[in-house]
């Protein structure tokens, strides 16, 4: 039984975000509008210290807690929106709670589609994830991602080794996107359950960020690039998420490829209840401050 929280925010999100996703023309007038911005909420500063630079002309937010001069412990953080919406009010809640754990914060903001493809997000991650390990030591180092955020978050991890660069020392994602064929026939047992996602409109969106390339490509899917040798990882998802068949796929062939991956299913809970305020999220984030913690 979902709390009522939950309930009520499901509604909210069946009447107001749904509809969009499941018509393709209107998926098509939600990629082309305006995006929101990307600057940390004034709020974060009043407890943190917060730089920004540019890489490769997007930004990059570092958040520290003032409370360490120099955080040992980094958790580089990319943001879901289905790569097409901009990091938002519930990520930088987040991220300030990975600070006050006393972590260093590293959040890139890659170009969003259709302006920007995967492409050009590559390279970008990829130089600012090697400046970061450049400052902090990889086995005090945690990747992370939600949504669309973990699907690049495990695509990056994949490619580490092929640039010779050290890979962190876990993975946390969240309601991962990790299939963008969105080709799993168990995802038709969950969509109605599903308040937030549909197929339709993942696809076309998918189809802007891989700007033509195969969706089956493993820098887009990362759900068919290689498992052996990857950091331990932890996955958190809801029954009431579309994309809960692909996340125990994932789970499947990491374990088949040899390594540790835990899989945390919350009933009832829809997409990324990690980051929403309902009771279902609370163990799941209580688990990942334990994490960054015991870095």
């Amino acid at each position: 039984m979902s709390s009522l929280m939950t309930h009520l925010a499901s509604l909210a999100l069946r009447v107001l975000r749904k509809p969009t996703l499941e018509s393709v023309e209107d998926t098509r007038e939600w990629l082309h509008e305006p995006k929101e911005d990307a600057e940390p909420p004034q709020w974060l500063s009043a407890r943190h210290w917060i730089t920004r630079r540019e890489v490769g002309g997007f930004p990059v937010y570092t958040v520290r807690p003032r409370s360490v001069v120099e955080p040992e412990r980094a958790v580089f953080y990319l943001h879901g929106g289905t790569y097409v919406s901009e990091i938002a009010a519930w990520h930088w809640v987040l991220v300030a709670r990975i600070a006050d754990a006393g972590c260093r914060v590293e959040v890139p903001i890659y170009g969003l589609a259709p302006e920007h493809t995967y492409r050009e997000a590559f390279p970008f991650v990829t130089r600012v994830y090697r400046e970061l390990t450049e400052d902090a030591p990889p086995e005090r180092t945690l990747i992370a991602g939600d949504s669309a955020g973990g699907g690049l978050a495990l695509a990056l991890t994949q490619t580490l080794p092929g640039a010779r660069l050290p890979l962190p020392a876990r993975l946390v994602l969240i309601s991962p996107w990790t299939d963008l064929t969105m080709s799993n026939p168990d995802i038709a047992e969950v969509e109605g359950s599903d308040p937030w996602l549909a197929p339709v409109g993942l696809l076309e969106a998918a189809g802007e960020w891989a700007d033509g390339d195969d969706l089956a490509e493993p820098r887009l899917s990362p759900l068919y690039g290689p498992m052996a040798g990857l950091p331990p990882m932890d996955l958190y998802i809801g029954t009431r998420d579309l994309l809960l068949p692909d996340t125990r796929r994932l789970h499947d062939r990491v374990t088949e490829a040899g390594g540790v991956a835990e899989l945390f299913v919350e009933e009832g809970a829809f997409h990324i209840h990690p980051l929403v305020p309902v009771p279902e999220g609370v163990d799941a984030r209580d688990r990942i401050m334990r994490t960054v913690r015991e870095l």
